[in-house]
């Protein structure tokens, strides 16, 4: 259920929204400055990373809604690449809006949380940096969108969905497929009972190469390299290590153990989500894992997960496994029949693998009916994006102060189910999992469930210094 976050806010917003509606203009009412912002005002927004996914999903999905939001400012560690967004940005609302629009270009993002102007930040950086700026983001005031996985490990997610709840923070993730009309189809199907009891969860993923070139590089010229490390450890530099420097294609870091866990998060937080929203246990988890891994021998550089399967039990009785060899996407089998959804063989970007996709439905069941049938007489109604629109359900929610189709603590279990089996990948063995207290029955198990921080970086070294202190710490 989707509540709003402060009563009062709710009302304002409903009488200045009459009079915005006269004269055909958006109310936006930032949240820093609530009360005392004219209705109409644009909400402000600045772009974190600047890389692949910043060019081709985040930055797209709000320049295409000009008349709600505008990107007033960029930053990247690399900046070269916050030029390129800078340049990219004012080119597109030249075409636009026919107008010239000044955007700022930053190589430090800390002075974009600084800057009172800016409402919110879009969060589109290597997966190792996500919980640390949706923390500072959100200890600043700033409303969050941040591109999935949460986090890097269950402890960094907890963390993140304890500051988000208690600074009342509008977030959405870049779970897109919440705003897509088969996956809600599917998932309201399957939470009304469509095809009976949920007895098993099939989902399918790709997987990523292993090589890598590992030949030391001198750091280019523009690159902030040492903060780009962040809360990892320190290690030398190599392109294949970090991001391409000519173009947008898919990144080294994408499969390196430092920075992420491979396509488990990389494509597992899409589909996990959604079989989450389909249960109705989004605020909870599995209570067992079950999984094995082969990991690419000493010749690659690339170290994350190969081929994999990962058994996972609930308490509802339900069994998911997730694997690379089946096809990409969600199938459901209850005891009245079965649901299956993808995305029909679309990738996330141009660079994504594609392995296992190209055959798959986007949405198909045992009774060919359900494709079409008519869900408003459901008595369970789950949200539906505006124009199937997930960075408009953002911008709306962030209008109207109120949750967006993914909320914090949905996108933080969804991150630990894909950590947790990676946990599992490593240890090779079974492991029972309490998803109250969040902690493993297995010592070795617990001891990653969170990582080093190399100060002065990481999400709890963010919080601390904020002072920061109201979080459960697993």
């Amino acid at each position: 259920m989707h509540t709003d976050l402060t009563t009062g806010r709710r009302n304002f917003i409903k009488l200045a929204g009459g009079a915005a509606a006269a004269i055909g203009f958006p109310t936006i009412i930032p949240s820093r400055v609530l009360g005392a912002a004219a209705p109409g005002k644009l909400i402000q927004i600045a772009q974190l990373g600047c890389g692949r996914i910043g060019f081709e999903m985040d930055m797209p999905g709000v320049l295409r809604q000009p008349g709600l939001a505008r990107i007033i400012a960029v930053a990247d560690f690399d900046s070269k690449r916050a030029a390129l967004a800078k340049q990219h940005v004012e080119e597109s609302y030249a075409k636009s809006l026919k107008q010239s629009v000044a955007v700022k270009a930053h190589q430090d993002y800390r002075e974009i949380l600084a800057n009172r102007e800016v409402d919110a930040v879009m969060i589109s950086t290597p997966d190792h940096w996500h919980a640390q700026l949706v923390v500072e983001a959100a200890l600043a005031g700033k409303d969050v969108y941040v591109q999935k996985p949460l986090s890097l490990t269950i402890g960094e997610g907890r963390l993140v969905s304890d500051v988000l709840k208690a600074k009342q923070a509008v977030f959405q993730i870049g779970s897109q497929q919440r705003s897509t009309a088969q996956f809600v189809r599917a998932c309201q199907l399957v939470r009304n009972g469509a095809i009976g009891t949920v007895r098993t969860i099939k989902i399918g993923l790709p997987i990523d190469p292993a090589g890598g070139k590992p030949a030391e590089m001198p750091v280019p010229a523009t690159f902030d390299y040492n903060s780009w490390l962040g809360a990892t450890p320190q290690v030398y530099y190599t392109e294949d290590r970090c991001h391409p420097q000519q173009g947008f294609g898919r990144p080294g870091w994408l499969r390196l153990e430092q920075f992420g866990a491979g396509m488990i998060t990389g494509w597992g937080s899409h589909h996990i989500d959604i079989a989450h929203w389909a249960m109705g246990t989004e605020d909870t988890g599995p209570i067992a894992v079950d999984a094995k891994a082969s990991f690419p021998d000493k010749s690659s550089f690339w170290d994350v997960h190969g081929k994999y399967q990962v058994v996972l039990h609930y308490a509802n009785g339900v069994t998911m496994t997730i694997s690379d060899e089946l096809p990409n996407g969600i199938l459901f089998e209850g005891d009245n029949g079965w649901i299956w959804v993808s995305r029909g063989g679309a990738a996330a970007t141009a660079s994504d693998p594609t392995a296992n996709q190209k055959a798959s439905k986007a949405f198909n069941s045992s009774d060919p009916a359900l494709e079409r049938a008519d869900l408003s007489g459901h008595q369970i109604q789950l949200h539906k994006s505006p124009q199937w629109n997930h960075h408009l359900d953002w911008l709306v929610a962030m209008r109207e102060r109120k949750e967006a189709v993914t909320t914090a603590e949905a996108a933080h279990r969804t991150c630990s189910v894909c950590l947790m089996s990676s946990i599992g990948m490593k240890l090779g063995r079974p492991l029972k999992w309490d998803p109250q207290t969040e902690h493993f029955d297995d010592a070795a198990a617990n001891q990653l469930l969170n990582r080093p921080e190399r100060t002065p970086f990481g999400a709890f070294n963010a919080a601390k210094t904020a002072g920061f202190t109201h979080f459960k710490t697993i």
